[in-house]
């Protein structure tokens, strides 16, 4: 039997089952309701069920009772998945191309102009439409930052864009125990309890805000987006979480790699024959680095682990709440992380200060050890190595461990093989289409008379219910500040941008994920042709999403030239 015989037979069969179990069939007619999670700067290996030391049991119980999707690609910064997870576009068509703009820009959609495009239909408008009540809660990063939530100046707000309620910060990121906070369009500044803490408060504002959406009409289905601001710097959290990892992280970055890599491959995450790419090239080794630096920096890893642990407990109460409401039986929940780790803060880590991060040796650093927790940290970056186990770099960079992080999805009572993992090629392009599919809903090409921008992402809902089923797409490109990859079928090629050289002279890296998960050897130089075939299908993928021209992307960034280690020596 061929392959394209196979593929069609394993779509019936998953389309038979789906008719079977899903809440929208004739048997109950209730579409779920659903919970999309996201956290920040998360590793792909820093969940436990995806290779980690950190304990996350109430994480790993929803892939227990789901399912692992262990090649999902996200767009390496926040901005562009989000947008992409929460309309099934790219984000170069939805005009965010990098991080919003931080002025004013005539409005667009073409890739440069900073803001989110005004003739799409997110998610929540799409859920809402089918009946859903929409609520976001937590972290927004999606506005150009002088819209001040005022009429006229909120656009790009959760509450113009399809949510009935919001709650959070609107920014990039946030102090976690003193953030600026919004509710619906109003500022409503900073907390004053002293034990505050934004993970606790969204997970307390989560759970209220869906227990008055029962009370008020008991059969509406609800869809929550939820995003933590953890784990992104500054990594803050009560001192017990990380007194609970003292002395965990003393044998280093390099051994924790190892450790992760050897649990991955046992649990199946990683196939058995996948070679671990070498250190990154920069990063400072583990074993020649003085004592003091080891006490500073394990230090920072157990504040890391505590913070992730703290999350999964928030995570806990709210799965522990729809159980509480008899909801949790009939809720899709979606958990992923929107970019790999950062390596944002450099070698030493930064204390005090976050962007741009302040450096401090490590004799200084001793003297601030106990403001780790409360103060504004950012990881030392071959930390963000380790928890990217096993890809290459870190959030931002076209290699896997800028784009590949974990995606769990749990839906209980309705899902075959529960605890498996599925290794279909999904992107963030095709979660808002998969939960639409789910929902009995669909997004509309034109509202209130004007044309939409063409959904690109693609159901995959086939995979929840076949481990055969194909891929949803056979291509998916990617760009970010002139760095680039795209995939086609098992071939992946990346090229990485040296910043104020012609693009035509960077060199198009090309690996075969079938055969090397960790994308750990390069092909190109025996396989030119495939080379070629491939930076073809990226042009005309880039031309047809509005990725073109070219550019090392805003100022602001570039000039960090966070890229150049891609050109050191391993």
């Amino acid at each position: 039997m061929n392959s394209s015989r196979r593929q069609l037979i394993g779509a019936l069969l998953a389309t038979s089952a789906l008719a079977a179990a899903t809440p929208t069939a004739a048997k109950t007619r209730k579409p779920p309701n659903i919970v999309l999670i996201v956290l920040d700067d998360t590793g792909y290996s820093d969940f436990g069920c995806f290779g980690s030391e950190i304990r996350t049991p109430n994480i790993d119980a929803l892939a227990a009772d789901g399912q692992r999707f262990n090649h999902f690609e996200s767009k390496a910064i926040c901005t562009a998945t989000r947008a992409a997870l929460l309309t099934g576009r790219n984000n170069h068509t939805l005009g965010l191309a990098d991080l919003p703009s931080g002025k004013f820009q005539p409005p667009g959609t073409g890739k440069d102009a900073g803001d989110l495009a005004s003739n799409v239909q997110l998610l929540p408008e799409a859920l809402r439409a089918r009946g859903y009540a929409t609520m976001a809660i937590g972290k927004w990063h999606l506005a150009t930052e002088f819209q001040d939530g005022s009429p006229g100046n909120n656009a790009s707000w959760p509450r113009q864009r399809g949510f009935d309620y919001y709650y959070g910060f609107v920014s990039g990121w946030a102090d976690q125990l003193r953030p600026d906070l919004v509710e619906n369009n109003k500022k409503i500044g900073k907390p004053s309890d002293p034990n505050y803490h934004f993970s606790a408060d969204i997970t307390d504002r989560a759970i209220a805000r869906l227990a008055e959406s029962k009370a008020a009409v008991p059969d509406k289905p609800r869809f929550l987006y939820l995003a933590y601001g953890a784990t992104h710097a500054p990594i803050q959290v009560p001192k017990p979480y990380i007194d609970a990892y003292a002395g965990q992280y003393d044998k280093g970055w390099d051994a924790i790699r190892a450790d992760r890599f050897a649990r991955q491959k046992a649990m199946g995450i990683v196939p058995p024959g996948t070679k671990l790419p070498p250190p990154n090239a920069g990063d400072d080794a583990w074993e020649p680095l003085d004592p003091v630096k080891k006490r500073v920096y394990a230090r920072f890893m157990e504040a890391y682990a505590g913070f992730l642990t703290h999350t999964d407990e928030q995570i806990g109460r709210l799965v522990a709440a729809l159980k509480a409401s008899g909801d949790y039986d009939n809720t899709v929940f979606v958990l992923l992380s929107d970019n790999g780790a950062s390596a944002e803060h450099g070698q030493t880590g930064s204390i005090g200060q976050l962007y741009p991060p302040v450096h401090l040796d490590a004799a200084e650093l001793v003297t601030h050890m106990q403001d780790i927790g409360t103060a504004q940290i950012g990881m030392q970056r071959p930390w963000g190595m380790a928890s990217n186990t096993p890809f290459r770099r870190y959030k931002s960079w076209p290699n896997a461990g800028g784009v590949r992080t974990p995606l769990i999805i749990s839906w209980p009572g309705h899902l075959p093989n529960k605890g498996a993992i599925r290794r279909q090629r999904i992107d963030a392009v095709d979660i808002a289409p998969t939960l639409v599919a789910l929902a009995g809903a669909h997004f509309d090409a034109v509202v209130g008379g004007k044309p939409m921008l063409p959904v690109a992402g693609a159901s995959f809902r086939s995979a929840l219910f076949s481990a055969s089923a194909p891929d949803p797409r056979p291509v998916q490109f990617f760009e970010l500040r002139g760095n680039r990859a795209v995939r086609a079928g098992k071939w992946r090629a990346v090229a990485i941008h040296k910043l104020g050289t012609p693009f035509e002279q960077d060199h198009w890296a090309l690996y075969d994920t079938e055969a090397d998960f960790a994308e750990a050897e390069d092909l190109s130089g025996r396989n030119p042709n495939k080379v070629s075939e491939l930076k073809a299908i990226w042009q005309r993928e880039a031309s047809r999403y509005g990725a073109l021209p070219l550019s090392e992307g805003p100022d602001y960034v570039r000039k960090l030239d966070r890229y150049r280690d891609a050109f050191l020596k391993d």
